[in-house]
């Protein structure tokens, strides 16, 4: 069996250069490859596509490559807890694709099972729509969506073990596992690794098929983008 352990993010990223496609895992700021971020910005890459359903917050996530300029097109869902996403934006300074998120996903899932493009209603009628084929389908008009085609895949995961298999926690799934599938090389970082044979078979999420390398996380902070509590009684 193949072993795919590396020995840290800066590691696992050092083939990433300028220029590249890249998808990050994560929603919001749960599930999100903290560590491969923070080696990302201590690298330096330039000009870098990001495929995420959001593009962090100021000062965490990809926040953080956006503050170094890092980023030159955002491909998300959701963008509106970050100030500096705002301001590059309308300084035109990024570039933004706004997609539907059931579109998103979808697209993730048709890169990991090999299928070029997918027919969708959302967006029929609307901006999304400018410039691409439609199609009707049983009286009703479907958008054309290509999958999408990234270099890297970055997802954050609670278990793994040496021969890429991956466990998510809860929400913290998400994106990650669609995002796994569809990357030209998959760089998982996990919070837990173990030796191959561990995991049970039936709890694993993500097979070691899709991951070409692997490595433990550290120092992970979890930040809570919106904290939200209940008044005491």
């Amino acid at each position: 069996m193949i072993n795919k352990v590396v020995s840290n993010a800066d590691e696992a990223i050092k083939d990433i250069a300028n220029g590249h496609t890249l998808m990050l895992g994560g929603f919001g700021l749960c599930g999100i490859p903290e560590n491969c971020i923070a080696a990302l910005v201590k690298k330096g890459v330039k000009d870098l596509t990001c495929i995420s359903n959001n593009a962090g917050v100021d000062g965490f996530g990809i926040g953080l490559m956006l503050e170094t300029r890092q980023v030159k097109k955002m491909i998300s869902s959701y963008v509106g807890e970050n100030a500096e996403f705002e301001r590059q934006l309308l300084s035109g300074e990024l570039e933004v694709e706004l997609i539907p998120q059931g579109t998103l996903a979808t697209r993730c899932l048709a890169a990991g099972y090999g299928i070029p493009a997918i027919f969708t209603p959302a967006g029929v009628g609307t901006e999304v729509a400018d410039g691409k084929e439609t199609r009707n389908f049983s009286g009703k008009d479907y958008l054309m969506e290509y999958a999408f085609d990234a270099d890297f895949a970055l997802v954050k995961a609670w278990k793994g073990d040496t021969a890429g298999n991956l466990i998510f926690r809860s929400t913290s799934r998400n994106f990650n596992p669609i995002m796994a599938m569809a990357g030209k090389v998959t760089i998982a970082e996990v919070e837990e690794l173990v030796q191959a044979g561990e995991l049970d078979p039936d709890h694993i999420h993500t097979p070691g098929v899709y991951v070409h390398r692997i490595f433990q996380g550290e120092a992970y902070e979890k930040r809570i983008e919106q904290r939200t509590v209940r008044k005491k009684d």
